[in-house]
């Protein structure tokens, strides 16, 4: 069992305070963050949370911190990423704001957060923006800690992977909070080019995958996974080598192999390939988790398929033979 799989086993003794800032990640990872903070972190390298929203999250992990002995409050730091606001391509619900609603003269709320993360603050330093902004495209100091909760398009992962994602070394933990998203699969088949060099801990934790970094990274895998530099068919091969190594979550509620299967299909679509990624989509539909929870991702699949010119038996004959 890795170092970080013995947590697991501590799920219980986590007692969170029940006023905890609002947060789209359940219970279990809640109480993982803080049991990482806690037992296995020592802020002497960078601890990072790439999409710290409402701050339920950041708070767990920061509660962790400051009863760990080994962490020093007054040279370690978290350093907590996010638009700190509401809008289009943030991502954010208005539930983020104290009273539950965005005001009508700001669509800001760090101050909200501050407010929240209160006991922390001398130990917390906050990156309100755009990541591609805040963050420090020549900071190479090594990542202690990634919890990433902030790579919901193609962009946003792309400065994911160049300014920290090649900052891990050996002992580098690194939570995928949206590992259970089939529209993300740059987070699954960048995790399958790290199979050689990570420790996976266990079962993910509801949506959330945790890794170690157990042996040197190449710096040509880093460059490729930052510069998205593998095609659709290694990227299928890439998340195919992950679904051998996940399977369900810790509370057997989410079949990652099925949900790899559909992330798939999206290296496809997003490729431009519908036809292919309808045709690896099409019989998942059957699957009664992703039926129950994916009905949109099918929906927007087979759209995309069927809005694509078709192609006759005959045109795809002549091409073949050359015959104009």
């Amino acid at each position: 069992m890795t170092k970080l799989g013995r947590l697991y086993s501590q799920f219980d003794s986590v007692q969170l305070p029940e006023d905890l800032p609002y947060t789209q990640c359940s219970a279990w990872e809640l109480q993982f963050l803080y049991l990482v903070g806690r037992h296995h972190l020592t802020g002497k390298d960078r601890i990072v949370e790439l999409g710290s929203g409402g701050g339920g999250s950041t708070y767990a992990l920061a509660m962790g911190l400051s009863e760990n002995p080994a962490f020093d409050r007054r040279t370690g730091r978290l350093h907590a990423y996010d638009f700190f606001r509401v809008g289009k391509g943030t991502f954010a619900s208005e539930k983020f704001f104290t009273s539950g609603h965005k005001p009508e003269d700001d669509d800001s709320f760090l101050d909200d957060f501050r407010g929240r993360l209160e006991p922390f603050l001398p130990f917390l330093e906050i990156h309100a923006g755009d990541l591609w902004q805040t963050s420090d495209p020549d900071d190479t100091s090594p990542v202690e800690f990634l919890h990433i909760d902030i790579a919901k398009t193609a962009r946003v992962f792309k400065c994911v992977s160049e300014r920290f994602l090649t900052r891990m070394r050996p002992g580098t933990v690194v939570l995928h909070q949206d590992f259970a998203g089939p529209r993300l699969p740059w987070l699954h088949h960048s995790t399958g080019a790290l199979l050689p060099y990570i420790e996976i801990a266990g079962p993910p934790i509801r949506s959330t995958l945790a890794f170690e970094v157990t042996k040197p990274i190449p710096e040509d895998v880093l460059k490729r996974i930052s510069e998205d530099a593998y095609t659709v068919d290694e990227k299928l091969a890439l998340i195919s080598a992950v679904q051998e190594r996940v399977d369900r979550d810790h509370t057997d509620g989410i079949p990652f192999k099925s949900v790899l299967e559909l992330a798939k299909a999206y290296v496809a679509h997003y490729d431009g390939q519908h036809r292919r990624a309808w045709s690896i989509a099409k019989p998942l539909q059957t699957d009664e988790y992703l039926s129950r929870t994916r009905a949109d991702h099918f929906a927007q699949l087979r759209k995309a398929y069927e809005a694509e010119p078709k192609v006759s038996p005959m045109s795809r004959l002549k091409r073949l033979v050359g015959i104009k």
